[in-house]
């Protein structure tokens, strides 16, 4: 399993539209096979900041649900709402502690 974390930075008055495009989508993208987390993060001092962390079965999980039709067409609201290039990391997960 490995960890795929999206830093995402919007225009103020776009932050509605994306989160309202996330809240019709985040069950669509949970239930994408290879798909085992999904979490929407904000940031506390730069609100218009937010993080999306999932979870994934396999890096080929994940590259097929970028080149799903569910993916184009959230990308296709979410992209034009951005301030800033999104930056995105793939990592293994190496330890977690509850």
């Amino acid at each position: 399993m490995f960890v795929r974390i999206v830093k995402m930075s919007f225009d103020a008055s776009k932050i509605e539209e994306f989160l309202s495009n996330f809240e019709e989508n985040k069950h669509h993208i949970r239930a994408f096979d290879g798909c085992e987390f999904l979490e929407l993060y904000r940031d506390k001092h730069n609100t218009n900041v937010f993080f999306t962390y999932s979870y994934w079965q396999t890096e080929a999980d994940l590259e097929n649900y970028r080149h799903s039709n569910l993916f184009k067409g959230i990308w296709a609201k979410t992209k034009p709402l951005f301030n800033a290039k999104p930056e995105t990391w793939s990592v293994d997960k190496l330890e977690s502690l509850k």
